[in-house]
């Protein structure tokens, strides 16, 4: 069986999330988006509740499943023998710094592989950081979220209230 991990911290999931998922169901027969915790952002929505979040709206791709994982991608990819890390790419600054997040992974689990997908041109500018600030601005970021969790985000996403 042909399977990948797709780790992210989906903070939240993006409709080129979804892409990159669906395009991955077409070439794995099991992909399992791997819900990451990353100490170094801040997230707004609960883990728990993106992985909810992200079984929504992955619910009509048969192949798909929903993990959380609190550890090192080396660790979930060791525990998960025979299945390959894909990482989406939208630009030049992440094909660099996936490049060295793969390096690091295979000093840690030398049988770990990495593959790299491109965005597709339509969502190739949007990822969750966008969607954050544009509705802490109260912006309208729902073309850039799957429509089965829309309403789902608006607890979460809300505009910040400035403080002088």
């Amino acid at each position: 069986m042909r399977s990948c991990i797709y780790p992210g911290s989906f903070d939240p999931i993006t409709c080129g999330h979804l892409d990159l998922i669906r395009r991955l169901a077409s070439m794995y027969d099991k992909v399992t988006v791997t819900v990451m915790i990353n100490r170094a952002k801040a997230g707004c929505i609960p883990s728990e509740e993106r992985v909810k979040l992200i079984r929504k709206a992955c619910a009509g791709i048969r192949n798909v499943d929903v993990e959380l994982w609190h550890g090192l991608l080396a660790d979930y990819a060791a525990a998960h023998p025979g299945s390959v890390v894909a990482r989406g790419i939208r630009n030049a600054s992440d094909f660099e710094a996936e490049m060295t997040a793969a390096a690091v992974n295979r000093r840690l689990n030398p049988g770990m592989e990495t593959v790299f997908l491109p965005a597709s041109d339509k969502w190739g500018d949007v990822s969750s950081s966008a969607v954050r600030e544009i509705a802490s601005f109260g912006g309208d970021y729902t073309p850039f979220v799957p429509g089965c969790i829309r309403r789902d985000l608006k607890k979460w996403l809300k505009p910040v209230k400035e403080v002088l």
